[in-house]
């Protein structure tokens, strides 16, 4: 919501532009064909979001580059800012396209608009620096939320000099939160972060996020199960699908029902997954080899229990 006002401010324009599937927090502008609980709930849009706020908000399909451009062209000299999760997380794990973060950089600065990058789920997740650091696109503003405060309620936004040095009280835009600076929560950032730059921790999330990763895609893939799955960094999702899933509308034709019955089987072997099939996962340094590996042998029986239901 900050950085939205952030970036109408300094371009002086209204619209902003996100993607089927993509959820960045509760606020009017984004209960939009939004991910999450949204997904979730299978709503389109929130009641209560007036219907002039909606049309504020543009939508495309996520990994289509003609879309947007095609929305450059219809809104000329009016879109402030396009916002993406840069791999979705809020509608499963959905890592984008080659060259799909490239064309969002090149689009948005070719039309006067800033790249909004939220980072609330892939930064420090995706890799240390983010999703910017590892597909190398660099946005003009950036969001982060709990990761950086351990799991605490904590959230920050950033972006280039010019732009932040329009936030009061340097400059006119307002900020405020009732929260911000939360001695708890920073405290809990600081560990974290202290924690993350480790060297070699990242290392060892990654290559465990691919042990577990590769061995439930073997696990479905004996079972005869549709399947995909990927991970970038600690952050992994599966579909019940035989894939690609490259969007929302592609998750949404997942085998949903196969989903919940799988769900309840992990959750009575000890797994506990998110409740929803489109919620994409983490695994954390506590989760060390041979909780993987048992991780990955309750999930195969869980799928084959799933089957007989």
């Amino acid at each position: 919501m900050a950085a939205v006002r952030l970036a109408r401010a300094a371009t002086g324009r209204d619209l902003i532009l996100k993607f089927e599937g993509c959820y960045h927090g509760h606020a009017d502008t984004f209960l939009v064909a939004a991910g999450s609980g949204v997904a979730t709930l299978g709503l389109p849009n929130s009641p209560g979001v007036p219907e002039a706020v909606a049309r504020l908000t543009l939508v495309c399909p996520f990994n289509d580059t003609p879309a947007v451009g095609d929305m450059f062209q219809r809104h000329a000299g009016r879109i402030a800012a396009v916002i993406v999760e840069p791999f979705i997380g809020n509608a499963g794990f959905i890592p984008a396209k080659p060259g799909f973060l490239q064309d969002l950089r090149r689009l948005t600065s070719a039309n006067g608009a800033l790249l909004i990058f939220d980072e609330v789920m892939t930064g420090f997740r995706v890799h240390p620096g983010g999703a910017q650091a590892l597909t190398g696109v660099m946005p003009d503003l950036t969001t982060l939320g709990k990761v950086i405060g351990g799991g605490l309620p904590v959230g920050a936004y950033g972006g280039r000099r010019d732009f932040m040095q329009m936030i009061a009280p340097a400059g006119k835009v307002y900020q405020a939160g009732t929260l911000s600076g939360n001695p708890l929560a920073v405290a809990a950032g600081l560990a974290t972060l202290t924690t993350a730059r480790t060297e070699g921790v990242f290392d060892v999330l990654e290559r465990r996020t691919r042990r577990l990763v590769d061995g439930f895609r073997a696990a479905a893939q004996a079972a005869g199960v549709p399947f995909t799955a990927a991970s970038a960094g600690s952050l992994w999702g599966f579909f019940f699908h035989p894939g690609p899933v490259t969007n929302f509308a592609e998750a949404k034709a997942q085998d949903t029902a196969l989903f919940r019955r799988f769900h309840r089987a992990a959750r009575e072997r000890g797994i506990l997954l998110a409740p929803s099939p489109f919620e994409a996962a983490f695994v954390s340094a506590a989760h060390d080899d041979a909780i993987i590996d048992r991780t990955v042998a309750a999930l195969a029986d869980a799928l084959a229990a799933a089957r007989k239901r």
